[in-house]
C-alpha cells in the first residue's frame, strides 16, 4: 500500500505499470446534497471520504479526470467531485484488484452501489465515509 501527496503520485504509477487500483482521499469541507446520477440524491455529511477505483490501462490518466473539474459526468464519482465543497488531498496506489482494496479498507457505507455498478464481490459501495484521517485506522 503506498499513499502519496498530489504532487508525488503521478512519478510513482507512471513508474510502475503493475499499478492498477486507485484509492482517492477526498474532503467534503460541508455536508451537501448531491444528486449522484440516476443512483440517488443524498445528503453527504461534511468529513473525509475514500473512493477506491482501478483503470486497466493509463492509470495517470484515470486519475488525472479525477482531479479535474473540466469533464463530462459519466462516473457516480464525477458527480461527488463536482461538488465545489470537494477536495482530493491524496492518491492510493495498489496492485491489488480494485475490490480486494476497498474491503480491506475501513469505511462506513453511506449510499448502496456509490461506484459498484460493475462489482461482483459485494463491496456494497466504493466509496466510504471515513471517521477518521489516521491511515492506521484506514488500512488496519
Amino acid at each position: 500500500m503506498s499513499v502519496w501527496s498530489l504532487d508525488k503520485w503521478e512519478s510513482k504509477a507512471n513508474a510502475d505499470e503493475r499499478l492498477v487500483t486507485y484509492q482517492l482521499h477526498i474532503t467534503l469541507q460541508r455536508s451537501q446534497w448531491i444528486r449522484v446520477g440516476s443512483l440517488a440524491k443524498f445528503l453527504f455529511p461534511v468529513r473525509n471520504y475514500l473512493y477506491t477505483g482501478s483503470a486497466r490501462r493509463n492509470l495517470p490518466a484515470r486519475i488525472h479526470r479525477h482531479l479535474s473539474r473540466q469533464k463530462k459526468l459519466r462516473w457516480h464519482i464525477d458527480y461527488f467531485l463536482m461538488t465545489p465543497e470537494t477536495q482530493i488531498t491524496a492518491v492510493g496506489l495498489f496492485s491489488e484488484t480494485e475490490c480486494c482494496c476497498n474491503q480491506q479498507a475501513n469505511g462506513e457505507i453511506l449510499l448502496a452501489g456509490f461506484g459498484a455498478s460493475d462489482c461482483r464481490a459485494q463491496c456494497g459501495s466504493h466509496l466510504k465515509y471515513l471517521s477518521s484521517t489516521a491511515m492506521a485506522d484506514i488500512y488496519p
